[in-house]
């Protein structure tokens, strides 16, 4: 894999990048910086916004220009050009040391997306991963999450992946994709001491790839759990990755500096950086958000 292109945005905490097929655009948040980012890799236009709260994850809402999101404190429609939120869902008001982080659509157009616990002392219970629905109702599915990680579908979307990250264990669950209710967790992979999952996704042969905080690498898994390969990235801090571009062959990684020291900066000029490699492998498109007309 060869490394083509390096966006020097300097993201403290880059999270949550997706390819939006539509727009032929990445999309991807800075959480700690409030800012939203989307790139054209052909053109190398790159834009961005500064957001009304901390912005965790996000998706394309089908049929319509806005996204759907998680904001910090819980579910809305965004529009960046305009700075227009839309509220459907605040999560966990009662819970003032969590935070929605990680998430993304299921293969049948669902949003997910989990609360994490960032504030331990002022938290009265553990985050809980989320879905919301077509019809923008919200149910409550995995509970008692330190830090939700590492959700995506199988290609066909009967499988479920999902993490605790303080855990080091990626998690497998069966899912229904008629009700949208993962059941039957099992333990898929267990990384290496100091190597801690953070985002994944799934590639066109069903592998899933996966970036490890804190093990300056991103690594490809079978549908068994073995390893593949691993991919070396330049910084410490690997956040999430994501497949895009025409053949779906770029594969971006969003990167942190976060509580990072001076001398460890200096060291790692990549950190925060938005990194794109050109693989021989090719990625899925994920759904847009599904939203039954005449809601939102």
């Amino acid at each position: 894999m060869k490394l083509v292109q390096s966006l020097k945005v300097g993201n403290v905490l880059g999270e949550g990048v997706i390819w939006d097929h539509r727009r032929a655009r990445f999309w991807w948040t800075d959480i700690e910086g409030s800012k939203l980012f989307r790139y054209d890799p052909v053109t190398e236009e790159l834009e961005s916004w500064q957001t009304p709260e901390r912005l965790a994850c996000l998706a394309p809402v089908s049929g319509r220009d806005d996204l759907v999101v998680a904001f910090a404190s819980g579910f809305a429609f965004y529009q960046p050009e305009t700075n227009t939120v839309d509220w459907i869902h605040k999560v966990e008001s009662d819970n003032p040391g969590t935070r929605m982080n990680d998430g993304r659509t299921d293969r049948q157009g669902r949003f997910w997306a989990g609360s994490m616990t960032e504030s331990p002392k002022e938290a009265t219970y553990k985050g809980s991963l989320y879905c919301l629905g077509h019809d923008l109702t919200l149910s409550k599915h995995v509970k008692g999450l330190a830090i939700t990680n590492s959700l995506c579908w199988s290609p066909s979307g009967d499988i479920m992946y999902h993490c605790d990250t303080p855990n080091r264990t990626i998690e497998n669950y069966t899912f229904d994709t008629q009700s949208g209710t993962p059941s039957l967790e099992r333990s898929f992979i267990k990384t290496d001491k100091g190597c801690y999952p953070d985002g994944s996704c799934i590639d066109a042969d069903g592998f899933l790839w996966n970036a490890q905080w804190g093990g300056s690498k991103v690594v490809r898994y079978s549908s068994t759990g073995e390893v593949d390969l691993e991919l070396e990235v330049s910084t410490s801090q690997p956040s999430c990755v994501a497949f895009g571009g025409a053949d779906l062959n770029l594969l971006c990684v969003t990167t942190a500096r976060q509580d990072m020291s001076e001398d460890q900066l200096a060291s790692e000029p990549e950190a925060g950086n938005l990194l794109i490699y050109e693989t021989e492998y090719r990625g899925l498109k994920d759904a847009e958000f599904v939203c039954r007309p005449g809601l939102g």
